[in-house]
């Protein structure tokens, strides 16, 4: 058993889906004989390194050595845990995780954190119906019932304890509920709402659970005062209403600088996505959506990060970073192409959409409609043009001066990009703009001079290792007992493991054979067998494990015949081993090359 999901279960998993299917959805795949090749997703390189074999249903990079099945793609390249990897390709392809121990649950196991944070999105929902003032803002933003639903926009209402009336009902619950950034504690230790008069956006993850909210003021009546005791008169409403947005505080659950809001519903709506645009309010991402333009998201009150972008260009390979054009605007933009600069791996484009003073994407989608808006983001302005535009806004590129000085701040953040066409002409492009090289400051990695590997000599048992992991289908012709077993070797007892899980699970791939080792030592050792090399057709595979085998059994003979002979000169054998080492020199077996 992993974790509580079963072996069998995984094996089922692994069986149903195809490792070149999930990846491809993924990363662009290109046919090389019998595997498929791609530039690896997980380094910078130019010349393609990554394979992926149909026939082991397994991927590796000749360059950084990145190997695995398809559940250990998901979790490298999504940042997922084994169990949500799991569910995920589950989901996929239509399956049900199944879960043994009943209430015996690892201590890491969030069910209950995000049960409870679905009820809460569950109870604002029903809040919303019941206040004359939110439905009132709703009408007013334009957001139809459709919308309302799919985003789950609820309202938290006035009050300082509803949600812990609601939910709160032991002291299990009540400690969830503070795990969960649902309450706060004023200096006196009293608990209360943190949420409160603000209209409610449940934040979700990449598969659509409950993780956050964010509360969005919609008067100018401040809500009372945090720390304020229920039942305490409120002071007189200030001028400051508190921030227009409040957000969960970072949780188990919730990381502002990883997460972006709608992207489980971009996600949804767009089977195959081309491009993704970033927004910066939660109302410019719904007003786009209902708009027919289900391809914005929002960071959630930060800077865009580079875990932001990364999750951006796994999305689409176009993202389109949308701000207004204020001085705030602008920095959040420049700060945007900064985290974007080393994602930018060939075929990856940014693209800046600047918008103009006192509009927003929910105004102008408004105003233009999203014919309108869509001109304005096929007409957005490319990174390269942004890049220099920005850099060089003062300085004075007539002069030599000047364009010295464009070439020094250019440098350093061409340098940046990872190696590939895109840098080459961005470095081209400052040469012509200033007639300076760009020297990079940044050391490249070595390059292999080669994408294919040669073949390792391996110990036999290593040998035979490997030759089951390509062709796991030879077990069914291996009988116990094994005589290999008598070798004195280090990995005869994994290979008669392996022999054993191969021979009860008939038609067992090899990438399900190695993930009943995935949380043992042995499992990276088994992975970078399966990612060697394997000669010869699958018979001729077949043909040579065998003969390991049988080379393996002759070396098992010799070891305890010289056991014996050794023994006899130091003391008496007796007479059944004496036996034994007759009908051992009888069979004169000779030693077979290791």
């Amino acid at each position: 058993m992993r974790g509580r999901i079963p072996d069998s279960f995984i094996d089922e998993l692994l069986a149903r889906v195809d490792i070149v299917d999930v990846i491809e959805r993924r990363v662009p795949l290109k046919k090389a004989g019998r595997e498929w090749t791609a530039c690896c997703p997980f380094h910078n390189e130019r010349s393609p390194s990554f394979y992926v074999s149909p026939a082991k249903q397994f991927y590796h990079c000749f360059g950084c050595g990145a190997h695995g099945s398809a559940v250990k793609f998901l979790m490298d390249y999504e940042r997922l845990e084994f169990p949500d990897a799991v569910e995920e390709l589950a989901q996929s392809v239509g399956l049900t995780v199944p879960r043994e121990g009943g209430d015996d649950r690892p201590r890491e196991d969030k069910t209950d954190l995000y049960s409870l944070l679905d009820s809460a999105a569950g109870w604002y929902e029903k809040e919303l119906p019941r206040s004359a003032e939110a439905q009132a803002y709703c009408k007013k933003r334009g957001l139809d019932a459709q919308t309302i639903q799919r985003f789950r926009i609820g309202w938290a209402p006035a009050g300082f304890d509803g949600v812990i009336k609601a939910l709160g009902g032991n002291d299990r619950r009540m400690k969830l509920l503070n795990e969960a950034g649902m309450v706060a504690s004023n200096e006196r230790g009293n608990r209360y709402d943190r949420f409160r008069e603000r209209l409610m956006f449940p934040i979700l993850d990449r598969r659509g659970r409950v993780i956050a909210f964010g509360g969005r003021i919609i008067s100018s009546a401040p809500p009372a005062r945090e720390g304020q005791e229920a039942g305490t008169p409120a002071r007189t409403p200030q001028k400051e209403p508190g921030p227009k947005y409040l957000n969960s505080p970072e949780t188990p659950l919730f990381h502002k600088g990883r997460e972006l809001f709608a992207l489980w519903q971009v996600k949804q709506a767009n089977p195959s996505l081309a491009r993704i645009v970033v927004v910066e309010g939660y109302m410019d991402v719904i007003a786009m959506h209902q708009a027919g333009l289900p391809i914005a998201v929002a960071t959630l009150g930060t800077a865009t990060t580079p875990e932001h972008t990364e999750v951006l260009f796994r999305a689409a390979p176009d993202v389109v970073f949308c701000f207004d054009g204020d001085r705030a605007g602008r920095a959040a933009a420049w700060k945007a192409l900064e985290s974007a600069l080393p994602r930018l791996r060939d075929g990856r484009q940014a693209y800046f959409l600047f918008l103009p003073d006192g509009e927003d994407p929910d105004t102008l989608i408004r105003k233009e409609g999203k014919d309108g808006f869509e001109k304005r983001l096929k007409a957005a302005t490319p990174l390269s043009e942004y890049f220099f535009g920005e850099l060089a806004h003062d300085v004075d590129t007539g002069s030599l001066d000047g364009r010295a000085r464009l070439a020094e701040r250019a440098r350093p953040l061409i340098a940046r990009l990872p190696d590939g066409a895109f840098r080459d002409l961005m470095a081209q492009e400052l040469e012509k703009r200033t007639g300076a090289r760009a020297t990079m400051d940044t050391t490249p990695a070595p390059r292999t001079s080669v994408n294919r590997p040669t073949v390792v000599q391996r110990s036999l048992v290593r040998s035979a290792i490997a030759l089951l992991l390509a062709q796991p289908g030879a077990a069914d012709q291996v009988e116990r007992p094994y005589g290999f077993l008598r070798m004195d070797k280090p990995g005869v007892e994994l290979l008669a493991e392996l022999i054993d899980i191969a021979r009860s699970r008939p038609g067992i791939n090899p990438a399900m054979l190695v993930e009943h080792f995935a949380e043992r030592p042995e499992y990276p050792a088994l992975q970078k067998l399966m990612a060697a090399m394997v000669v010869g057709e699958p018979e001729a595979q077949r043909a040579e494990f065998f003969d390991a085998l049988r080379r393996m059994e002759q070396q098992a003979v010799i070891q305890r015949r010289d056991w014996l002979t050794a023994k006899s000169r130091e003391s008496a054998l007796d007479s059944a081993e004496k036996a034994e080492l007759r009908e051992l020199l009888a069979a004169r077996v000779t030693r077979p090359s290791a």
